[in-house]
């Protein structure tokens, strides 16, 4: 599959990293495809098969767009490249956006329904935002099995996430649809519990399970 991924940082590199490793076509858009730093650092992924392009480029390339970039900057850049250019894409947007003070820059709406509501003709799906990077890629990594999220209005873009979450290492009974993408606001303010977990254990490196509750016996 042809994905294009927003974004250079660790996220948008180690996602690039697993991808490619699965077989898909990966481009990375940044805003300055050509610079000398950026290209060395990204070494190991170039010779793997990755290439870089604009922002405007990796989305033509793309099937599936991943929105990598800082939440706070998301909707101008995907804005910047125009609704028409991502109609009928599919858009990953695993993005959270945070302020100075450490609170959420989309405390009334989520930043998915911001990237919807921006560029309705495209089939956003919300995911992998609850998670650290190392665990988006590996999660066989944990002690156990874990839950990852999505939410979003097409449930054919949201079949297609899914397979790409596959291609990570997660299995289909990780994956929880929690609804439209509304329901992303959820997964956008875990941030805030993430960060208290992560700092009160010391790790990133970690997840949550959504446990059901137990058979009760003569229930029917």
């Amino acid at each position: 599959m042809r994905i294009g991924i927003l974004g250079t940082g660790n996220v948008g590199q180690a996602l690039a990293a697993a991808w490619l490793r699965a077989g898909h076509d990966v481009v990375l858009g940044s805003r300055r495809p050509g610079d000398e730093e950026l290209l060395t650092g990204l070494k190991g992924l170039l010779q793997a098969g990755l290439r870089v392009d604009d922002p405007a480029g990796a989305a033509a390339h793309a099937e599936v767009l991943v929105n990598a970039t800082p939440g706070t900057a998301s909707v101008a850049l995907l804005t910047s490249i125009g609704a028409p250019a991502l109609a009928g894409k599919v858009l990953l947007d695993v993005a959270v956006g945070f302020l100075e003070d450490e609170s959420l820059s989309h405390q009334v709406v989520s930043l998915g329904e911001e990237i919807q509501r921006a560029l309705p003709d495209t089939r956003v799906v919300k995911s992998l935002c609850t998670i650290d990077r190392a665990v988006m890629v590996a999660p066989e990594s944990l002690e156990g099995p874990s839950t990852v999220f999505l939410s979003g209005e097409d449930a054919e873009a949201k079949r297609v996430v899914a397979g790409l979450l596959a291609d990570l290492g997660w299995p289909a009974e990780s994956l929880l649809d929690l609804g439209g993408i509304v329901t992303a606001r959820g997964q956008e303010h875990f941030a805030l519990l993430f960060i208290g977990i992560a700092l009160s254990t010391g790790s990133f490196e970690f997840n949550i399970r959504f446990v059901p509750p137990a058979a009760r016996a003569g229930a029917s």
